[in-house]
């Protein structure tokens, strides 16, 4: 993402392969389109790590010769993206809730959102408003119920975008903040951002893997 210094330089091709580096290239021409389209599509379908995604970027940008330009420019990036993501897919889970016969937009979001995160989500949503959509984006595996609940709840498409650009906003800041610590207490780019990814995916998969095992142990005491 523009000129590197020698250590950045030495990073290994995957950093390139996730277009946070272009190979042999000074030009940020690949690695911040890269970034948003990738942040984009895993707020539509959320099959990829973002957050993951964010680290590592900001991992790149603390070893890169502008840190502070670098790091403004994934910020902005990935807020973005983020928020345009967020919004679409709540448009689109809104169209569902009007056709008669539903959306795969609506039906995915259905489909990820456990019975009882929904429940937890709507009665959240009831007692404490918005509010929750902008902490839900901190949560991993929070922001599906949620939305889906403000869905259910028919909040206006002007109430959620007020909401969530807050909530873009403040998960942007939160994993650039991890991605800044990681790059800052490793040498070298590559270090921090495999440190950045495994702790972020394994956060983002706890949540997951929790409900997996309150189910395998309900089935065994029955």
């Amino acid at each position: 993402m523009g000129q590197y210094d020698a250590g950045t330089a030495q990073a290994p091709e995957f950093l390139a392969v996730l277009g946070l580096l272009p190979p042999g290239s000074t030009q940020p021409a690949l690695g911040y389109p890269s970034l948003f389209l990738l942040v984009i599509f895993g707020a539509l379908l959320p099959v990829v790590p973002t957050g993951a995604l964010v680290s590592g970027a900001a991992v790149v940008a603390v070893h890169h010769s502008a840190p502070a330009l670098s790091l403004l420019a994934v910020f902005v990036v990935a807020a973005l993206a983020a928020f345009l993501g967020d919004v679409s897919l709540y448009w689109l889970g809104q169209r569902g809730l009007r056709s008669q016969n539903g959306s795969r937009w609506l039906e995915q979001l259905r489909a990820r959102a456990a019975p009882e995160r929904l429940a937890q989500a709507r009665e959240k949503l009831a007692d404490h408003g918005v509010a929750v959509l902008v902490v839900s984006r901190l949560v991993p595996a929070g922001r599906i119920p949620v939305m889906l609940a403000c869905l259910l709840a028919r909040m206006p498409l002007t109430g959620f975008v007020r909401a969530d650009a807050l909530a873009c906003l403040a998960w942007t800041a939160t994993y650039q903040l991890i991605g800044v610590t990681g790059g800052s207490l490793f040498p070298q780019p590559w270090q921090g951002l495999v440190a950045v990814v495994a702790l972020t995916v394994l956060v983002s998969a706890a949540p997951s893997i929790g409900r997996r095992l309150r189910r395998t142990n309900r089935d065994t005491v029955r």
